[in-house]
Formats: C-alpha cells, sequence, structure tokens
C-alpha cells in the first residue's frame, strides 16, 4: 500500500504543479485536517478542516498573494502510511516583489487511498522577510 501513497502524493504534486486544484483536491478526504506551519502567514486558520477550507484559506490565497508559487518536491520518504515531502517553495510574494526560496517539508497522512492529514513545516523566517513582516 505505501508505494501507492507514494504515487498519490506525486500525483498530487503534479496537479498542483499543473493548476489542477479539483485534482488536487479529489485525493483529499473529506474530513481532512490540514495544518500549516507555526508563524507562516497561513496559519492564522488552522486547522483547516476539509477540502474546501483548505482550497478558500490556502490555495487561494496563495494564488492570489503570489505570482508563480511553486511547492516543488525533489525527495518523497515512503513511511507506509505516512509520506514525507522534502523540497522548496518558490514564489513571488506580490505586495514586496520579492522572491521566496524557502525549504519546505511536507507530512502526509493518508488512509484508503485519500490523504487524511497534512503538516507543513517551512522556513517561516525566510518567508517573513519575503513578505514583509521581519
Amino acid at each position: 500500500m505505501s508505494q501507492e501513497n507514494v504515487a498519490l502524493i506525486r500525483g498530487l504534486y503534479d496537479a498542483f504543479a499543473a493548476g489542477d486544484v479539483p485534482g488536487v483536491l479529489g485525493r483529499m478526504s473529506p474530513d481532512i485536517v490540514w495544518n500549516e506551519a507555526e508563524n507562516f502567514p497561513y496559519a492564522d486558520r488552522n486547522p483547516y478542516v476539509g477540502p474546501l477550507a483548505v482550497a478558500e484559506g490556502v490555495f487561494a490565497r496563495c494564488g492570489s498573494e503570489w505570482d508563480g508559487f511553486a511547492a516543488v518536491p525533489f525527495e518523497i520518504l515512503d513511511a507506509g502510511d505516512t509520506v514525507i515531502a522534502l523540497g522548496r517553495y518558490h514564489g513571488t510574494y506580490k505586495a514586496t516583489a520579492k522572491p521566496m526560496n524557502a525549504q519546505m517539508v511536507h507530512v502526509w497522512r493518508i488512509i484508503d487511498g485519500k490523504v487524511t492529514a497534512f503538516q507543513q513545516y517551512v522556513d517561516t523566517l525566510h518567508v517573513a522577510h519575503v513578505t514583509g513582516a521581519a
């Protein structure tokens, strides 16, 4: 089952990169619990429960506040019902015109072929500098 979980998460990142938000949301359980990293700008509504909350509270904000926002995994680790992605965020924050190149880790929990939980870890200090919060 774990290789299927890795394929599920690879497909999720591919869908996100292609701008296929329904393809991303369709891989989520209806009761997904999504948490942004503490001190990340979108952690203000943690936890996001359900795909619609994630779409409105995270994805819509990424799309409206960033040019070229991308989550680029360079390694995906198989831990059974948990999949861990190591990578970087890229994009330019519109309000400051500053580029971001932040280290990130995503922890995905999967049950019965659907993502049930997500936890983001990211270099929040770098993001704060880019967004003008620090």
